[in-house]
This record gives C-alpha cells, sequence and structure tokens, in this order.
C-alpha cells in the first residue's frame, strides 16, 4: 500500500512540474495571453477592424513653385483632421479624412484650406509599437481673403509611429507631407507644398 501512495505522490509531482514548466514556457512566448490583450502580438488586426484617430499639429509652408522666388508669404500654421480606417487584412486599410489649416500671411491676413478624402495605406506593427503609411487624395477648398476662393486636388502621403496604450487606444505622431496645386483659369498655376507634423489618438473599434 506504501508503495502505491509512493508512486501517486511521484506520478502527481511530475505532473504539476510538467504542467508549471509548459505554462512557464507558454508565458514567455506569448507574455500577454491572459491579459485582455489575448493573442494581440500576433494578430492586432482582422478584417473588420476600424480605427477613429483625431490629429492636432503645426503645418510648415516649404517650397511653392510658380512663385517666383518661393516669396508665398504664409508663416506657421495650425492643422487638425479626423479619419476613419478600415482594415481589409491585418496590414491593408482604407478609409476617409476630413482636416483643416489656417497660416496667417505677411499682411496679416489668414488662409484657411478644408482638405476631404479618401485614403488607403499599409501598416506593420512591433508588439505594442504600430507603423503604419498612408496616402490621402482628395479636394482642397481654399479661401483667402471674401474675394479668393479655389477649389483644387490635394495629394497627403505620410508615415505614423503609434504606441498601442490598451486595446481600444492607442497614441502616436505623424509626419505628412501635403501637395496642393492651383490651375486658376486666369492667372498662373501654383504648386504648394506644406509639412506637417501632428499628435493624434486613435479609438480602435
Amino acid at each position: 500500500m506504501r508503495k502505491v501512495w509512493s508512486f501517486f505522490l511521484v506520478s502527481l509531482l511530475l505532473f504539476a512540474g510538467t504542467n508549471l514548466f509548459a505554462q512557464e514556457e507558454d508565458e514567455s512566448e506569448y507574455p500577454d495571453t491572459d491579459s485582455p490583450w489575448g493573442n494581440f502580438y500576433t494578430e492586432p488586426y482582422t478584417r473588420g477592424d476600424k480605427t477613429f484617430v483625431i490629429s492636432l499639429g503645426v503645418l510648415i509652408p516649404t517650397v511653392f513653385f510658380g512663385i517666383e522666388g518661393n516669396h508665398h508669404g504664409l508663416g506657421l500654421g495650425g492643422t487638425g483632421s479626423l479619419a476613419i480606417n478600415y482594415f481589409v487584412t491585418p496590414q491593408v486599410f482604407f478609409g476617409g479624412e476630413l482636416g483643416g489649416m489656417f497660416a496667417r500671411t505677411r499682411g496679416g491676413n489668414m488662409l484657411f484650406i478644408i482638405p476631404f478624402g479618401i485614403r488607403a495605406g499599409y501598416q506593420l506593427w512591433f508588439r505594442r509599437f504600430e507603423l503604419p503609411v498612408s496616402l490621402m487624395i482628395g479636394l482642397a477648398p481654399q479661401r483667402y481673403l471674401r474675394d479668393k476662393e479655389y477649389v483644387g486636388p490635394v495629394i497627403k502621403p505620410g508615415a505614423s509611429l503609434y504606441w498601442r496604450y490598451k486595446p481600444e487606444w492607442s497614441f502616436g505622431a505623424n509626419a505628412n507631407w501635403w501637395f496642393v496645386p492651383q490651375w486658376p483659369k486666369n492667372g498662373q498655376n501654383t504648386y504648394g507644398n506644406f509639412l506637417e507634423l501632428t499628435l493624434s489618438a486613435r479609438y480602435h473599434f
């Protein structure tokens, strides 16, 4: 009888030790499998996932072709945007964007541009860090003074770096390039370029 109990205790200890070792091995490979993240590290996005993005920052006028000497007369501007993205694969997303900017001229007037359009992108990730690149193409209504308005195209490529704070929220920074051409009927064609630097908050749902 004593031999039976000894065999039973030894078997129980071996089973418990093997199970504990397996758990430690799994946890070292996927450290957050018991947290609300689930298998976030292996596949953070699936088809149908969406993100809503709020961005605020500055817009820096750079090179303006078509203006003699590049004397565009614009100072540092402010910008913001709202965007929504829909993932069709864990890496590829499509969506839309609505933004706005303002910049003061040397004469004390204000330039306003309200770009909107469709956007597409590709995203890579490493643990909680996410690196999306995107391209927005759309229209950009522009207003300078009361009697000077124009609607033209806008092309906006960019790249971002986000940190996933929680499953529902991530925060990051963006660098985007605005290409805003003007082709007026009576006047000289102008090609404006701006550098956008913004901070963003993303809601994942």
